[in-house]
C-alpha cells in the first residue's frame, strides 16, 4: 500500500466516527423531546388538548352545557393563560347565560383532574331579564349583568357576607366590574324554591349570585386568579369580544 494513503484512510475513519456520534446524539435528543411531549396531559399543555374529547371526559353534555359554549370558554382561557393573566390554571368557571335561570347553569371545572366540582344555579341582574338573560350593561347602577371573561381576585366580608371580587378583562364590556361592585356572593333568592314559586330564579343587582349553601365552597375553590367566563349568545358581545376573536 502506498504510504501516503494511510493518513487519508485514518482521516476518513475519524470523520465517520464523528458523524456517527453526532447522529446518535441527535436521535437521543429527539427521543427526549418525544418523551416530554407524550407525558400525561396537564394544564400547561391544554392548548394541545382535544376540546371535544375533554368535553366528553367531563360529561358536560349530561350536565346541560353546550359544547360550543365550552369551546368558547376554553379558547379564551388558553389566551389568558398564555399571557399570564390567569395564575391558577387548573380551574375554570363557566356561567352559561344561553340557559334560563331555572337551570343549573354555573359550572366549576377542574381541568387537570377532569372533574365537575360544582354545577349549580346562578342569578343574573334584575334588569337583564326574568327567566332569560337578554340585556347587558357595563354601566354603574344598571342592575344588569356583564358577559365575558373575568379573573377572580380576593375575598372580603360585605353586605352580602363572604364575597369574591371579580376583575372584568374585556374593555367596554365588563371592565367596570370592580367599580360596580360586581362580585360573587351567596343569596337566599338563588334557590329552587324561588323557581318553584316564580317560575324563574331570583335576581341580583348584576352579580353572579349563587346558593348560600354552596357559596363559601365555590368562592374558596375559584378565588385568587382563576378564569371565570360568563357566556352570552348576544351578537353584540360575540362581535366585540377581543378575547373570543383572538
Amino acid at each position: 500500500m502506498h504510504p501516503m494513503k494511510k493518513p487519508a484512510i485514518l482521516l476518513l475513519a475519524i470523520s465517520a466516527s464523528v458523524l456517527f456520534v453526532f447522529a446518535t446524539a441527535k436521535k437521543s435528543s429527539a427521543r427526549k423531546k418525544i418523551t416530554t411531549t407524550s407525558s400525561p396531559v396537564n394544564v400547561t399543555a391544554k392548548s394541545s388538548e382535544n376540546t371535544s374529547a375533554l368535553f366528553s371526559e367531563l360529561h358536560l353534555d349530561k350536565a346541560g352545557l353546550n359544547q360550543n359554549v365550552f369551546t368558547s370558554a376554553l379558547h379564551g382561557f388558553q389566551e389568558l393563560e398564555a399571557n399570564g393573566t390567569v395564575t391558577k390554571d387548573n380551574i375554570i368557571t363557566i356561567i352559561d347565560f344561553s340557559q334560563p335561570s331555572n337551570k343549573k347553569r354555573l359550572y366549576v371545572l377542574d381541568l387537570e383532574n377532569k372533574q365537575i366540582l360544582f354545577n349549580t344555579l346562578v342569578a343574573h341582574g334584575r334588569n337583564s331579564g326574568t327567566l332569560w338573560t337578554k340585556s347587558f350593561s357595563n354601566e354603574a347602577s344598571s342592575l344588569k349583568s356583564s358577559p365575558g371573561f373575568y379573573v377572580t381576585a380576593d375575598t372580603y366580608m360585605g353586605e352580602n357576607g363572604y364575597s369574591l371580587r371579580l376583575n372584568g378583562l374585556e374593555k367596554n364590556i365588563n371592565d367596570n366590574a370592580l367599580g360596580r361592585a360586581i362580585v360573587m356572593h351567596g343569596a337566599s333568592y338563588v334557590d329552587q324554591s324561588a323557581v318553584n314559586t316564580l317560575g324563574f330564579l331570583g335576581r341580583s343587582w348584576g352579580c353572579p349570585a349563587v346558593p348560600v349553601s354552596k357559596h363559601k365552597a365555590i368562592i374558596n375553590t375559584i378565588k385568587g386568579g382563576t378564569c371565570l367566563f360568563i357566556y352570552s349568545p348576544d351578537k353584540n358581545y360575540q362581535e366585540r369580544s377581543a378575547i373570543l376573536n383572538s
